[in-house]
């Protein structure tokens, strides 16, 4: 596979993740019932929906940003990773296994995001 694949699959992962991630936070800022509702029945706290809503759009930000701030990518690709292990895990206590197929296609777009981001950003290790 050659860089502008790479890129390519990095960038149209990157998007999508943004949008339904972007779209998340915002719904949870903005206390749309459907998320609110999911989110309470899974036994979340409202201020916590909150908090989750504005790191998600702050992670968005950071993670629509070409080429910069690459360490703090790594911890937005490991605040995506969590929220999604989370939803996953709460929905099939609660919820059953058909309401986790959201988590199940997230988890497969940022999975293949972080593979090519990796791939387009090699780690380099400076002895001190």
């Amino acid at each position: 596979m050659n860089t502008q694949t790479t890129k390519v699959i990095y960038w149209t992962g990157a998007i999508l993740i943004s949008l339904w991630f972007g779209a998340s936070g915002f719904f949870e800022l903005t206390h749309n019932p459907v998320v609110w509702d999911i989110t309470v029945q899974l036994g979340y706290p409202p201020h916590f929906i909150y908090i989750l809503g504005v790191a998600k759009l702050l992670g968005v930000a950071v993670l629509l940003i070409p080429g910069r701030l690459l360490r703090l990518k790594e911890w937005v690709f490991a605040g995506i990773f969590f929220d999604i292990l989370f939803a996953f895990f709460s929905k099939i206590a609660v919820l059953g296994f058909p309401a986790t197929i959201d988590a199940i296609i997230a988890f497969a777009i940022i999975s293949v995001t972080y593979i090519q981001y990796r791939k387009l950003y090699t780690v380099t290790y400076v002895k001190a």
